[in-house]
């Protein structure tokens, strides 16, 4: 059993940053792949950002170059860095984990990043 719980987001002009956490609960969180999504009003839910256990990163186009994913095993956190936030990344941010062992995907509550001027 694993509880993410996100958090950081808020309201930022254009340009700004935000640092979005994510801490986990229960044990196998060093061998989970762990990302974030993302989901705006008018869209799907779309994966921003991704990082395995060894610590390879994959992000999507529309946030390479302003995003950074990291994990913090020891601690149990998922972290992004967001900076030259634009209107477009406004969404509501998810969590998620993927337990590859017993195909399980584990999802937080979401928290929300409004970039308006």
């Amino acid at each position: 059993q694993v509880q993410l719980v996100e958090s950081g987001g808020g309201l930022v002009q254009p340009g700004g940053s935000l640092r979005l956490s994510c801490v986990a609960s229960g044990s196998g969180f060093r061998i989970y792949t762990m990302a974030w999504y993302r989901q705006a009003p008018e869209n799907e839910r779309e994966l921003v950002a991704r990082i395995t256990s060894g610590g390879s990163t994959n992000y999507a186009d529309s946030v390479k170059g302003r995003f950074t994913i990291s994990r913090d095993n020891a601690a149990k956190t998922l972290d992004l860095q967001m900076n030259s936030l634009k209107p477009e990344d406004t969404a509501v941010y998810y969590c998620n984990a993927r337990a590859l062992a017993i195909h399980r995907d584990y999802w937080g509550q979401g928290t929300q990043v409004t970039v308006s001027s």
